[in-house]
């Protein structure tokens, strides 16, 4: 199993604090059955700045750390990069990591409350670099969850969507799991991920969520979520079903 997003590097972000609780974290993803991760610490957010050099180096020393205490997990180095105003002169300036060596997949991040005005046309300049966005939770972001519009547009013009498993599997409450639920329904999403940090609910549940997603949708739904992190993190196509917008319950009074 492949895990494209979580924060198990030590002290870079708010994943880990230590290398200790790192090396637990490592732990907990062999046992979920993870064999290899990417490394996707905060980037460009307003907190955490973590450039690629940094990141590829720290990287390499965690992958040490693994494999001095022999655990069978391969890491490799990328970012959750926060959609802001500085990305593309980021990108120019080579400052950007993503999920495969050809540079074609990127994790954006859009603020928890909000998806900027500027974005789909920020994306679109992306996009025509022949770079694809992959999404980051928006299960849990609370403006699409008010406007699921945002994301079916989002997807229907080539973005793609991670939904974190402990979303899915209700880790996060109700609300996030009826919305993840909804989001994969209307196939708008195309792999799960962990999103890990040494942080309460922020645990392991990926086999859970790949079993519920195939009681729930059946085992090619299943191994199409586990076939897309594959093709991911080797820079091939994803395999996608036709998007369908979600429509929102609207009641009014006198009707």
């Amino acid at each position: 199993m492949i895990d494209l997003h979580s924060h198990l590097l030590p002290n870079i972000d708010d994943g880990s604090k230590s290398l200790r609780a790192s090396l637990r974290m490592a732990n907990e993803a062999v046992e979920n059955g993870i064999e290899a991760a990417l490394m996707t610490p905060h980037h460009m957010n307003g907190h955490y700045v973590n450039h690629k050099a940094d990141v590829i180096q720290l990287t390499s020393q965690f992958q040490e750390h693994l494999d001095k205490e022999n655990i069978p997990l391969q890491v490799f180095p990328s970012q959750e990069v926060r959609i802001n105003g500085g990305l593309i002169e980021a990108l120019d300036n080579d400052d950007i990591l993503f999920a495969d060596d050809s540079n074609r997949y990127l994790l954006l991040e859009f603020p928890d409350d909000d998806v900027p005005t500027y974005s789909e046309d920020m994306i679109f300049k992306i996009m025509q670099r022949g770079i694809s966005i992959q999404i980051a939770h928006p299960e849990r972001n609370t403006k699409i969850m008010a406007d699921p519009d945002i994301l079916y547009s989002l997807i229907e013009k080539g973005a793609i969507a991670q939904v974190t498993a402990s979303s899915y599997v209700g880790s996060f409450g109700k609300k996030v799991q009826k919305f993840a639920e909804s989001i994969i329904a209307h196939n708008l999403a195309h792999v799960f991920v962990s999103d890990a940090h040494d942080l309460p609910n922020r645990d392991y549940e990926m086999r859970e969520a790949l079993n519920k997603l195939n009681s729930v949708m059946g085992k090619a739904y299943q191994q199409q979520f586990e076939k897309n992190a594959e093709a991911i993190i080797d820079g091939n196509n994803v395999e996608k079903l036709i998007p369908e917008p979600i429509v929102k319950r609207r009641f009014f009074n006198g009707f």
